[in-house]
Parts: C-alpha cells; sequence; structure tokens
C-alpha cells in the first residue's frame, strides 16, 4: 500500500512549474527538492506554459470592469456628500 496523497495549494504548484520553465534543473531534480513526482512536475509545467496567454488577457478586462464597476459608486457618493452638505446648512438654520 502506497503512503496518503498529498495535497498540494496553487501556490505551491506554481512555484514547482516556474522552476521547471526556468530549465535549470530537470524535473528529475526537482524530485526530491519538492517531494513530487517528475510527471506530476511535468504535467504542472505543461498547465502553467498552456494557460500563461490567459493570465495577461484576464488582467486587460479587469481593468475595464473596475471602472465599470466604480462609476456608480463616485455618483453615490457625490450625491450622498452633496445631501450631506445640505442637511448641515439646514441643521445650522434651524440653530440660529
Amino acid at each position: 500500500m502506497g503512503g496518503k496523497r498529498k495535497i498540494h495549494n496553487a501556490k505551491f504548484k506554481a512555484k514547482v512549474a516556474l522552476e521547471a520553465v526556468k530549465g535549470q534543473q530537470t524535473s528529475v531534480e526537482l524530485m526530491p527538492a519538492y517531494e513530487v513526482s517528475a510527471s506530476q512536475v511535468s504535467t504542472w509545467k505543461k498547465k502553467l506554459l498552456q494557460e500563461a496567454p490567459q493570465i495577461f488577457e484576464l488582467s486587460k478586462g479587469k481593468a475595464v470592469d473596475e471602472e465599470t464597476l466604480t462609476a456608480p459608486l463616485y455618483e453615490e457618493i457625490s450625491r450622498l456628500k452633496m445631501e450631506l452638505d445640505w442637511l448641515k446648512k439646514k441643521m445650522v438654520a434651524q440653530i440660529m
């Protein structure tokens, strides 16, 4: 019977895959350092190389979405500031 399977988080996988992409060490050399199999290193490396272009596409679209999301919030802030100023003036007028 084999040992218990380890579950690695995304950060660990990315770190190992980047080491493999650098090419300074082979998958076999990375095995003992990170305690993973050579085939697993190769799989993570392949996935990193396939999905790397999507990272830059998402960041481009994210900026547009951020502007779209923040515009109504800035409008609401402006409206609330105007209401607050009006209420302050009204309160001062009532006190005098």
